[in-house]
Formats: structure tokens, sequence, C-alpha cells
């Protein structure tokens, strides 16, 4: 074991969560999962694993992870969601790492599977983020979708071997669905920052992601799936541009709150 807290949220994944308590078990003997609404059955299986549930009102992605943190026992965290697995590789990495320098933090190649297949191309194959860091400096930002990482300018970044298996989606239904779900939420993230749906991003955004996505970035070679994250992401765009677009004709702005950072 070593000195590390696994910290992930989640909600209605009870079918998923145990591939991740597993494994993060193999780390640390502090794991801590927050979970909200109705309980499906994740608290019994992170009791089942001697781990800590805590369930937490709503916040918002960065707000409730920020939560699991203030339960840590350790200063150092690896932060991820239920669907996302730390594999070997990486729990070993973690192990021989030197922690005395907090001032580090760690980027972690993401390994994205729609269904049961691992996408190699297009921009989830180049997916990684900055998941292993201390609590002491630094923290999310509470933003309602795609929280970012608070972290002091003169931090060092690292890179660390092993990988986080993400099984995002198991079919182009539920893509499409959490599609349009993220981006009601970012609409609603840029019109409090202030920002307009331009004809730019409404329309030639959209077509540019899909040729870097799918043709520069060779998402073509990962067949059906590649096409079709390609197709929904590029649909995902306009829709949230699309929900911007009817919140500045229909809503009031809202002082902007939140400033962004790093991306995880």
């Amino acid at each position: 074991m070593v000195p590390v807290s696994v910290v992930m949220i989640t909600k209605n994944a009870a079918d998923i969560i145990n591939g991740c308590i597993e494994q993060a078990r193999k780390l640390t003997d502090d794991v801590i999962v927050v979970y909200n609404g109705d309980d499906d059955g994740a608290s019994s299986i992170v009791e089942g694993h001697n781990c800590k549930a805590h369930k937490k009102n709503w916040d918002g992605y960065g707000a409730n992870k920020n939560k699991g943190i203030e339960e840590a026992k350790y200063g150092w965290i690896l932060s991820v969601d239920a669907d996302e697995i730390p594999d070997y590789e990486l729990i070993k990495a973690i192990h021989n790492i030197d922690l005395s320098d907090t001032r580090v933090i760690y980027d972690i190649k993401f390994r994205s599977y729609f269904g049961g297949k691992p996408i190699r191309f297009g921009s989830w194959g180049r997916d990684h983020h900055i998941r292993l860091f201390n609590r002491n400096w630094v923290k999310w930002s509470e933003t309602m979708v795609h929280e970012t990482l608070v972290i002091p300018s003169h931090f060092q970044k690292k890179k660390i071997e092993g990988a986080i298996h993400h099984y995002s989606v198991q079919n182009v239904q539920e893509f499409d669905n959490k599609g349009s779900y993220y981006a009601k939420l970012s609409a609603k993230k840029y019109f409090r920052a202030g920002k307009k749906a331009s004809v730019i991003k409404l329309y030639i955004s959209p077509i540019f992601g899909f040729i870097k996505n799918y043709i520069f970035c060779l998402g073509f070679l990962d067949g059906r799936e590649g096409w079709e994250i390609a197709k929904i992401t590029v649909k995902n765009t306009r829709r949230k541009y699309h929900f911007l677009s009817q919140m500045e004709t229909n809503g009031e702005r809202q002082p902007a709150k939140d400033r962004l950072v790093v991306e995880y």
C-alpha cells in the first residue's frame, strides 16, 4: 500500500464500479466513493470492499470530487470515475514513484472503449489527463461540467507509465444521450461565462472538428466506432451552441462565476 487515496464519484454505476474498486484496493487502503441520487446498490458494493461510501448532494462534477477529497486520509489523490479502471502498469508505477515532492502533478494516459472495443485513433485515442496530485496544492474547479484542475503555475508535470481504461459508453444510443446531456450543461456554463453562439461556432467549427478527428487523427481506422464517435461529436458541438443560442434569445445573461485554469 502507498500513501495515496483513490477518490471516485459515481451515480447509478453498481454494474461497473466493482472493477475500479478492485484495482484501487491493490494500490491503497483508502478508497473513497461519493455517490448521489438513489442508491442502486453501489454503496453496498463499496462497503463490501471495506471502502468508504459517502452520499452527497449533487453540486456538479468538480464540487462532488472535492467533497470526496475532503474525506481522504492521505494528501496524494488519484481521482477517477466509476467507469475508469487503473491498469496493473499504472498501479506498479505509482508504487515506485517518489511522493516526497508535493509540487509535482502526474499526467496519465487514457485508453477509451466504445462498447468492448478499444479506440486507438481520433481524439479518444490521444486522451490523457492529470489525475494524480497532492490536495494541499491542487483542487477541482467547481463547474457543472468539464471540470478542471486548479494548479499553481510553477508546478512540474510528469508522465507516468500505465493507463486508466475508460469504459465510456456501451453503444451509440448511450453516447448520443450522454452527448445531449453534456451539451446542455456546457451551454449553461458558456452562458454564465458570457460566451456567444456565433455562426462560426454553430456551423464551421463542427465541420473542422470532424475533419481533424476523423481524417487527420485517423479516426477512420477505428472502423464503425470511429465513424460514430466523429459523427456524434459533431452533433454534440452543434447541440451545445444551439442550446446556447436559445438561452441568449430567451434568458437573461448571468455574471461569470467560473475561471478555468488547466484542463484535466
